[in-house]
C-alpha cells in the first residue's frame, strides 16, 4: 500500500489498514516530509525534530520513502511503486494530482489493477472540488459546529478532530470493499471519499429529520439527541452523570434505583407524553436525587440497575479505566511510544499492535530503492 498522504485523515486510514496487515510505504517530500511531523500536540521538542505526537499517532507500522516527485527519477520510482502496489491512498486536491499526472484517469490507464483512494474535503465534482479544507473547516461546512454548544455559547467545534478520524474510518471501509470487489473482477477501482459527506453521515438522524420536517437541529448543550426527558447530563454531589433514559424500562429502573418509585404513579411522570410536558420539573427532581451522592458513587448503582449511564471522565480517567486497559486499546511500539489501536477486533484477536516504530523521514528510502531495482 502506498500512503501518499499528509496531516491526519489520510495517514490514519493507512495506519488502520496497516494494523490489519497491510505493508504501508509512506511517500514523503524529500525536503520537509509530512507537515504534521512538525506541528500538532503539546510536545514542542518532538515537533521540532519531526516526530510530533500528532505524527506518532498514526505513523507506526510504516516505511518512509522520501521522494522528489518533481524530478524524473523521483516520479519514475513512484510509478514503480504503484505498479507493485495494491492500493494508493492520497489526500491531495484533484488539481495537484492532475499536475503530477496522477489523477484517477491516468492511474486507471497506467495501473488498471490499482485501488486508488482519494480523500478530499469536498469530494470529486461540484464547485468546491479543489477547495482545501481541514477538520475545523469541514465541521463548520457540514453543520456539525452549528449544532454543537448551547443557544448562549454559539457554535462550538467538537473537542477532537472527529471528521479527520471519521473520514479515515470511512476510507478504510471503502478500500476494504474495493479490494473485495477486485478479488472477483480483477480490476482496480477509484474510491472518492468526502470529508463533507462524512460529516453529514455522522449527523444522519438530523439530516433525515430535517429533510422530512424542515426543522434544523438546534444547539441543545448536553441534552441527548433523543430529546427524551431524563436523557442528558446531570450534576451530582460531585461530578456529572450522563443519563440515557430513553425507554420505559429505563425510566422504571431509574425511579427504582433512586428510590423514587412514586414517579411511576405520579400523573406528571407516569407516561412518556406526560414526562415531556413536565420535562424541566422531572430534570430538577432527578438532580435533587443525584445531589445526594457523587457521580462516582451513582455510576455503578445505576449501571447495575440497567440505566444507561456514565460518569463524566477526563481523557486521563478514560484511558486509565479497567475497561480500556482490559481491551488493550493502547499499544506500545518498540521505542516505547504508546499509541491507540483499532476500535474493533476480528476473530477474537486481543488487540492490534503496530509492527514497527513510526519512521523518521526517509528512514527506509535506500532499502526501498534497492527493492524496486531488484524487481
Amino acid at each position: 500500500m502506498v500512503d501518499f498522504t499528509h496531516v491526519l485523515a489520510g495517514p490514519a486510514c493507512s495506519y488502520y489498514l496497516g494494523l490489519l496487515g497491510a505493508d504501508v510505504i509512506k511517500v514523503e517530500s524529500e525536503t520537509k516530509g509530512d507537515a504534521i511531523r512538525h506541528r500538532g500536540g503539546t510536545d514542542s521538542g518532538a515537533a521540532s525534530s519531526g516526530m510530533s505526537t500528532s505524527y506518532l499517532t498514526q505513523g507506526a507500522g510504516k516505511r518512509s520513502f522520501a521522494l522528489d516527485l518533481e524530478s524524473t527519477e523521483g516520479m519514475n520510482q513512484f510509478q514503480q511503486l504503484l505498479a507493485r502496489a495494491d492500493v494508493l491512498i492520497e489526500n491531495h486536491v484533484p488539481e495537484t494530482m492532475r499536475r503530477l499526472n496522477l489523477d484517477e484517469q491516468s492511474l486507471a490507464k497506467n495501473h488498471p489493477h490499482l485501488i486508488h483512494c482519494a480523500m478530499t474535503g469536498y469530494g470529486r465534482g461540484g464547485p468546491q472540488e479543489n477547495t482545501a479544507g481541514y477538520d475545523v473547516n469541514l465541521q463548520a461546512a457540514c453543520g456539525l459546529m452549528e449544532a454543537t454548544g448551547t443557544q448562549t455559547s454559539g457554535p462550538i467545534r467538537t473537542g477532537a478532530p472527529v471528521l479527520d478520524y471519521g473520514t479515515a474510518l470511512a476510507a478504510s471501509f471503502a478500500v476494504s470493499a474495493a479490494l473485495y470487489e477486485r478479488a472477483s473482477t480483477g480490476r482496480g477501482n477509484f474510491v472518492d471519499v468526502s470529508m463533507l459527506e462524512t460529516g453529514l453521515s455522522l449527523m444522519s438522524s438530523s439530516v433525515t429529520d430535517y429533510l422530512k420536517t424542515g426543522n434544523e437541529p438546534k444547539r441543545r448543550g448536553n441534552l441527548a439527541n433523543s430529546r427524551s426527558p431524563g436523557a442528558g447530563s446531570f450534576s451530582c454531589k460531585e461530578g456529572v452523570l450522563s443519563l440515557g433514559v430513553n425507554e420505559e424500562s429505563h425510566f422504571k429502573s431509574l425511579a427504582s434505583a433512586l428510590g423514587r418509585e412514586d414517579w411511576l404513579t405520579d400523573a406528571r411522570y407516569a407516561g412518556r407524553d406526560e414526562r415531556k410536558v413536565h420535562a424541566s420539573l422531572l430534570a430538577s427532581e432527578i438532580e435533587t436525587e443525584l445531589a445526594k451522592k457523587t457521580a462516582h458513587q451513582w455510576e455503578p448503582v445505576l449501571q447495575k440497575a440497567g440505566v444507561p449511564s456514565a460518569r463524566l471522565r477526563s481523557l486521563r480517567e478514560a484511558l486509565e479505566s479497567e475497561q480500556v486497559k482490559e481491551r488493550g486499546f493502547v499499544q506500545t511500539t518498540d521505542d516505547s511510544v504508546d499509541v491507540p489501536t483499532l476500535p474493533f477486533r476480528l476473530g477474537g484477536v486481543a488487540a492490534y499492535r503496530p509492527k514497527s516504530n513510526a519512521p523518521t523521514l526517509g528512514e527506509h528510502s535506500d532499502d526501498i530503492v534497492k527493492w524496486l531495482a531488484s524487481s
